[in-house]
C-alpha cells in the first residue's frame, strides 16, 4: 500500500455491486447497507449502492481516488471464504469466472476510467466465494452473512491507511434509513418472500406445462404471416 500518492483528503467511493435477486450474489450490496447501518464518514467518503448499474457507474468511479468494491466472487474457493484483491489485480478477478452480468459491466466500467485517465490511484475488491446463486427471490446464505463483519472491518483496515477514519454510530441506523431501496430491506426482503409453491424458484413450471399455451408448430411460418399483416411503407412521392 502506498499512502503517499493518494491525496490529502481523498476522494473515497465504497461501492457494493450485485444482484439481489440471486441470493449469495447480492453480498455486495448487503455489506454496504451494513457498513452505512453501522458506521458514519467524513463528506469525502461516498457510499452506494451499486446494484447492476454497470456503465452508468462510470462518472462516480472516475471522481474517485480510492474505490471499494463489496462483491460476491467466484474466486474458486471453498463457498463462503473471504479474499481480498487489490489494484491492477482487480479487473482479472472480476473477469476470471463471471457469475452475472453485473460483473462484465463493471468491467467496462474500470476500462472506461482507465481510457480517460481518471482511474482511481487505488483499488480494493473484497469479495467472498457465494455458496447459492441458483436461487431467484432467496437471501444470503449464512456463511455470506457471517463475512459481512469481517469484510467490513478489513475495509475499514484498509482506509485508515490512507488516513480515512470512520466513526461507529452510537446506535445503528434503523433499517428504513437505507442508502438503497426500501422495498428491498434485507429482513422484508426475507420475511415477505412467497412459499415455493406460490413463486417459482428456478423457471415457472406451471407456465410450461400449462396446456393452454402451445407453442408454434412453424414459427418461421407465423413470423411470416405477422410481417404479411403489416402495411409497407410507400416511396416517397408514389401514391397507393
Amino acid at each position: 500500500m502506498n499512502s503517499s500518492t493518494v491525496a490529502q483528503t481523498p476522494s473515497v467511493l465504497i461501492l457494493g455491486i450485485g444482484n439481489l435477486l440471486w441470493a449469495d450474489e447480492g453480498f455486495g450490496v448487503r455489506a454496504v447497507e451494513a457498513l452505512h447501518q453501522h458506521y458514519e464518514f467524513a463528506d469525502n467518503v461516498t457510499l452506494m449502492d451499486g446494484g447492476t448499474q454497470g456503465i452508468y457507474l462510470v462518472q462516480h468511479v472516475r471522481d474517485a481516488d480510492i474505490l471499494v468494491v463489496f462483491d460476491a466472487v467466484d474466486y474458486g474457493l471453498p463457498p463462503g471464504t473471504m479474499k481480498r484483491v487489490e489494484g491492477d489485480e482487480v479487473p482479472k478477478f472480476l473477469g476470471a469466472k463471471k457469475i452475472s452480468l453485473h460483473q462484465t459491466g463493471f468491467q467496462e466500467v474500470l476500462a472506461m476510467a482507465e481510457m480517460c485517465d481518471d482511474a482511481p490511484e487505488q483499488l480494493l475488491l473484497v469479495g467472498v466465494q457465494p455458496v447459492e446463486l441458483e436461487d431467484f427471490g432467496g437471501s444470503l446464505r449464512p456463511e455470506l452473512k457471517a463475512q459481512i463483519g469481517p469484510c467490513i472491518d478489513l475495509v475499514l483496515d484498509y482506509l485508515a491507511g490512507f488516513g480515512v477514519q470512520a466513526t461507529k454510530r452510537d446506535v445503528a441506523l434503523p433499517p428504513e434509513t437505507t442508502i438503497g431501496c426500501e422495498v428491498m430491506l434485507l429482513g422484508r426482503y426475507e420475511e415477505e418472500r412467497p412459499d415455493e409453491d406460490t413463486a417459482c424458484r428456478l423457471g415457472d413450471e406451471r407456465l410450461l406445462a400449462d396446456e393452454r399455451w402451445q407453442a408454434p408448430e412453424d414459427f418461421e411460418r407465423e413470423i411470416e404471416m405477422v410481417l404479411a399483416d403489416v402495411p409497407q411503407s410507400q416511396p416517397e412521392g408514389e401514391s397507393a
